[in-house]
């Protein structure tokens, strides 16, 4: 079972493509990545600004903790907005990366069962145990490849939901905090 100089470049050049795929797709998320900080931090800018003129303007103690009170629901939600934006960004990068990895592993184990059976077609007398002993093999070792990948699928799965499960918690505690301040405010 000898590699030919034809079939070395061509296993070259689809591992440079490969490389070039995987490449890309990691130089769009880092894009996506600076432009949602570029939009955090331009939105911040000009909220952090409205809020500094604000407080310049509290009279008392009753106004600056109702500015104070009014200023913490947003910037939890939008903590909370940018956690998921983030996540998604990462998932969708994870699943991007996943699926080249399947298609990789597929027509790697194409490859691999064609040369395993043009190796069987020339292989000497005998040798049949060893052909059926590199098919089973590569048969397992694609059962694991999937085994992992369903694993880290129902992983995904669990941590999305816990994400979800966490926010809305944590959304529920904003409100119901901010319902709080509302009422210390108004009884003052």
């Amino acid at each position: 079972m000898k590699l030919t100089p034809e079939q070395m470049a061509a296993a070259q050049k689809a591992n440079l493509e490969t490389l070039s795929g995987l490449t890309n797709q990691a130089l769009q998320s880092i894009e996506k990545l600076v432009e949602l900080n570029m939009h955090i931090a331009k939105q911040s800018l000009g909220e952090s600004m409205s809020s500094a003129k604000k407080a310049l303007e509290v009279k008392d103690i009753q106004q600056l903790l109702a500015h104070q009170a009014e200023a913490v629901q947003p910037m939890a939600e939008k903590i909370m907005a940018y956690s998921r934006h983030l996540y998604e960004l990462a998932h969708e990068t994870q699943v991007s990366f996943t699926k080249s990895a399947e298609k990789e592993f597929q027509e790697g184990q194409k490859k691999m069962n064609a040369l395993v059976e043009d190796w069987a077609k020339n292989a000497p007398a005998g040798s049949d145990a060893a052909v059926h002993a590199m098919k089973q093999a590569i048969t397992s070792a694609a059962s694991v490849f999937e085994t992992s990948q369903n694993a880290v699928k129902h992983a995904v799965e669990v941590a999305q939901t816990n994400l979800s499960n966490a926010t809305s918690a944590v959304e529920k505690n904003i409100q119901s905090s901010n319902k709080t301040a509302s009422k210390k405010s108004s009884e003052k």
